[in-house]
């Protein structure tokens, strides 16, 4: 299994955070892999909310089926899954002096074949995680000026 988290904060409020992530479709705008995500159910976003996302890692284009698993006061879990992955995205938000504290953590177990490039697939989502830390922070702190 890969596990990887990391933890920022940003100058947005825990509320604001929460009702921006809880909608994944907004992964287009920071996850560094998405290429494209789209909702596939209609109604609130509650649980059982669900997405397509497509996604390009290492030149290899993977299709998950997100759902939302929980929504908490201060915490969201997705679970995406196809026939070679199941990721879980838990997503933490706490308060802290000028804003919000973030914790996005990912664990991705690989299925089957797939599970022989986890190795390769560590080391990838370690830099993708970077990224995606750098890209969300810049998109929760624009929450602030656009309010």
């Amino acid at each position: 299994m890969i596990t990887i988290s990391r933890t920022f904060t940003v100058a947005a409020p825990v509320e604001a955070v929460l009702a921006y992530l809880k909608d994944f479709g907004n992964t287009n705008a920071w996850d560094a892999a998405t290429r494209q995500t789209t909702r596939t159910d209609d109604g609130p976003l509650a649980v059982g909310a669900s997405w397509h996302n497509t996604s390009r890692i290492l030149g290899v284009t993977s299709e998950l089926t997100y759902t939302l698993q929980a929504v908490e006061s201060d915490r969201l879990v997705f679970v995406g899954r196809n026939d070679g992955a199941t990721s879980t995205d838990t997503i933490t938000v706490r308060p802290v002096a000028g804003g919000s504290e973030v914790t996005y953590h990912v664990e991705l177990e690989m299925h089957g074949v797939a599970k022989l490039a986890t190795p390769v697939m560590r080391i990838e989502f370690e830099r993708l995680g970077d990224q995606t830390a750098a890209r969300l922070t810049d998109a929760l702190n624009r929450l602030t000026s656009a309010a």
